[in-house]
């Protein structure tokens, strides 16, 4: 039966939480935290977030929850350990029509197939693959093409970096509906670094872009773009670089791990060969409510 997460299910969630932790196949989109102490401020405590178990026999055996995510809401789950998995998504589905949410996304690990299948039974469709490769300490230093440079910003000029942004994207929008406070909060703190390339002698306008986040032991190039006009030249490379020095410059990063989407093919072939490995795909999935 479907339940609100409440105080009492919080260890056992975290029980079920570190089983999909062992194998791809089970992985999905997932609360972060791995305790019952962190699931309580992090479900519990969050304003925005709607959170079911599925109990059978009194044990929690799945969990679902409902997130705001772009124009809609992304989907916790579905983690379905045993029971009846479909009457836990459909339940959550209603829930998010209820809510009004326009649609319903869902981030299963690619080699989830129990998850995917069951989306795709309620109608959820499959949008697209994103690939995460992953490297230790590297030295991925390369020459800033001539005629440009790259430059720490500091602080972000939200104004700057929309226009830069909406340039050299050409499907990701979600930063364009930032307001300015939250883009400046988003680089606010140390866990944030934005490097910016310019072109030497015109009107100092950026042309690229890499977006560095970091933990205690890792870091992630959370986005990176060149404008069209300056492509094919190594930009892209040398933003790379400059932010994986960046990270490796503090001696408790090990790793740097990058994201590529299925289309982007010549991405994904210099992250192989610089060295990265696939460590995981994500399959992002869209269901319209209305």
């Amino acid at each position: 039966m479907n339940r609100p997460v409440a105080q009492t299910h919080l260890s056992q969630l975290a029980e079920l939480l570190a089983w999909m932790d062992e194998a791809p196949e089970r992985r999905a989109l997932a609360p972060e935290a791995r305790t019952p102490e962190g699931l309580w401020w992090e479900v519990l405590a969050g304003e925005d977030e709607k959170a079911w178990v599925w109990l059978e026999a009194g044990r929690v055996q799945g969990y679902g929850a409902l997130v705001p995510f772009w124009d809609g809401a992304a989907l916790e789950g579905p983690i379905v350990r045993a029971g009846n998995g479909r009457a836990l998504l459909e339940h959550l589905v209603r829930k998010a029509r209820q809510e009004g949410y326009p649609t319903l996304y869902a981030f299963p690990e690619a080699h989830n197939r129990a998850a995917r299948r069951l989306l795709e039974e309620v109608g959820f469709s499959a949008q697209h693959t994103t690939y995460f490769y992953t490297i230790g300490r590297t030295d991925l230093s390369y020459p800033v093409p001539p005629g440009y440079k790259i430059e720490r910003a500091e602080p972000c000029d939200p104004a700057v970096y929309r226009d830069l942004y909406s340039r050299a994207e050409d499907g990701w929008s979600l930063r364009l509906h930032w307001t300015d406070e939250e883009l400046r909060q988003h680089f606010l703190g140390a866990e944030v670094e934005l490097f910016m390339a310019f072109h030497t002698d015109r009107n100092g306008k950026p042309v690229g872009m890499v977006e560095l986040e970091l933990d205690d032991t890792q870091a992630e190039i959370a986005y990176i773009g060149v404008v069209p006009e300056a492509r094919g030249k190594g930009l892209g490379r040398a933003l790379l670089g400059a932010a994986a020095g960046w990270a490796f410059s503090n001696p408790q990063i090990g790793s740097l791990q990058v994201r590529a989407h299925d289309h982007e093919k010549a991405a994904q072939a210099l992250y192989k060969q610089l060295g990265f490995r696939e460590a995981s795909a994500v399959v992002t999935y869209a269901l319209e409510l209305f």
